[in-house]
């Protein structure tokens, strides 16, 4: 796979990523006891919206692996 497939294709995985985890994420705020406070929505929020990086990352490594070099026959 080339370069710019992985490119294309770990573009659309990491839109995915984010819609789904931030839909999950304002789903698990609405839990009483995160909603109730706002002490704890800060907190939640912010862990919450850096958290997204931990699995975009592997994807990301994956994105700019270089091509392999073509054998010559």
């Amino acid at each position: 796979m080339t370069i710019r497939t992985r490119k294309f294709l770990g573009a659309i995985l990491l839109l995915l990523l984010a819609t789904v985890w931030a839909l999950l994420g304002m789903a698990a705020a609405q839990m009483p006891w995160i909603a109730e406070s706002g002490w704890r929505q800060a907190i939640y929020y912010v862990v919450v919206g850096m958290g997204w990086v931990l699995p975009a990352m592997p994807i990301v490594s994956w994105m700019q692996r270089p091509d392999r070099a073509k054998s010559s026959s």
